[in-house]
């Protein structure tokens, strides 16, 4: 009997239970159930257009559509020319990069506050913390002389758009918030671990199309050390075969060490990890160790090299017929290596004013064609060209990183057909006298018979 009880107590506490849940998802809002009369329809359609595009490339719709569904939702919206010239160019690439998309959705949520604050709920002197859809960011609000203010920003349009699920205030600039401001300083801060500081864009010579020798810095005590070149050509100095061979011991003239080529390349390979977007290239260099060896041994002969980096997305394009070729990972990455210290600037100067420029390969005979296109440079041709996307991501006056967008492979000789056997046409010139003699007695005769047969002289006959 108490069993029977127990099991009673048991199922109606099991059927309470089933109907407590089934209330608590009835009325819990569906983010589905997004109006036109949204604040986010509102924020699309509004002037902030700068802002609704970086929303939009953030990829942050589902996310703040699921925060309009849970309650209301605070927007403090930057003024378009906040996002257009008052932005530093070099934070708004950063922002844009693929690899920094954390950092761009954590700016923008940021901005937001998940509950509905209208210009008259504003708090008059005090500072006021809001927590944000930023998770560890919180947004001060007080007010300065009768303006309101957001940690340190003016709210220059109060109450701009106000719907039913929320409200946007226009703001005067871009707020950073910390975790976002050292990211872009730790980016910024890698050119100054480099080996060698970084130098400006070489002077190219316009006969040659080779860089121009610069004059050695003096020392404290007045000397300058003469520029060290190497002796012989890049292609004599480099190993027969890198991937399975060691790298030659270094020739009678080669003895001057004056760089560490190995630190520079983990110092570029680490250059690309940090910078985002170049995680395949980095992998390939590290896991092919004695592809990064042969490049760190060049530049410690004396070498420079410019290396044309294609990015996750073109590196994620190639086929697995590309890629099953015998030491096919190591033949495209030194078709991308230029044995030349090429900036952007220098890149863009040349194809600026010849046109066209072809730059040698470590990968022999084959050569890399560059040309100036939309006020970039683009290498290759037609549909298979690469556009540098991300210039100068490395440059330490040894190595030279440039983004492309591609992966380069050489041209094929397209063959030719056979021409068919041309026949030489043959005239039949008249027979005339080959000798002087001949030539003479033929004028003689022609004489003669102008005269008349009245002659003395025994009639000619031509030979």
């Amino acid at each position: 009997m108490d069993l029977k009880i127990c099991g009673c107590k048991a199922l109606l506490l099991s059927v309470l239970i089933v109907l407590l849940l089934g209330n608590a998802v009835a009325g819990a809002p569906d983010a589905s159930s997004i109006n036109s009369n949204s604040v986010l329809v509102a924020l699309l359609d509004s002037h902030y257009t700068e802002l609704a595009e970086l929303v939009e490339k953030a990829l942050l719709l589902q996310t703040l559509e699921e925060a309009v569904g849970r309650g209301n939702l605070t927007i403090f919206a930057p003024r378009n020319e906040a996002l257009e010239r008052d932005l530093d160019p070099e934070f708004r690439r950063f922002l844009l990069e693929p690899g920094n998309l954390p950092s761009l959705q954590a700016l923008l949520l940021s901005h937001v506050i998940p509950s509905r604050i209208l210009s008259g709920d504003w708090p008059r002197n005090d500072l006021s913390p809001r927590r944000t859809l930023s998770k560890g960011d919180v947004l001060r609000l007080s007010s300065r002389d009768g303006v309101r203010m957001v940690d340190v920003a003016a709210v220059v349009q109060p109450d701009a758009v106000v719907r039913p699920d929320g409200v946007i205030h226009g703001i005067e600039r871009l707020l950073v918030p910390r975790s976002v401001q050292d990211a872009f300083n730790g980016r910024r801060s890698l050119a100054a671990i480099s080996a060698v500081l970084p130098e400006g864009a070489p002077e190219v010579d316009t006969t040659t199309m080779k860089l121009k020798v610069k004059k050695a810095r003096p020392d404290a005590y007045g000397y300058s050390a003469p520029p060290y070149t190497p002796s012989m050509p890049i292609y004599d100095a480099m190993a027969s075969a890198p991937s399975m061979a060691p790298a030659p011991a270094p020739g009678p003239s080669s003895g001057h060490r004056w760089f560490d080529g190995e630190a520079q390349v983990k110092d570029f390979i680490h250059t690309l990890l940090h910078y985002g977007g170049y995680n395949e290239l980095a992998d390939i260099l590290v896991n092919l160790t004695s592809l990064a060896t042969e490049m760190g041994r060049l530049v410690s002969e004396g070498y420079v090299l410019t290396v044309l980096a294609p990015n996750d997305e073109a590196m994620g394009k190639l086929t697995t017929d590309q890629l099953s070729e015998p030491r096919a990972p190591e033949h495209i990455v030194y078709y991308h290596l230029i044995p030349e210290y090429q900036t952007e600037e220098s890149m863009y100067n040349a194809v600026r004013r010849f046109a066209k420029v072809q730059y040698d390969t470590l990968r022999l005979p084959h050569k890399i064609t560059a040309q100036e296109a939309d006020g970039s440079v683009k290498f290759g041709h037609g549909t298979d060209a690469a556009y540098l996307v991300d210039p100068d991501i490395y440059v330490d006056g040894r190595i030279a990183v440039q983004g492309i967008d591609k992966v380069l492979f050489p041209s094929e000789p397209k063959p030719t057909a056979p021409s068919p056997p041309t026949t030489k046409a043959v005239t039949h010139k008249p027979t005339a006298p080959t000798t002087r003699r001949g030539k003479l007695l033929e004028v003689t005769c022609n004489m003669l018979a102008m005269f008349g047969q009245d002659s003395r002289l025994p009639t000619c006959q031509r030979t």
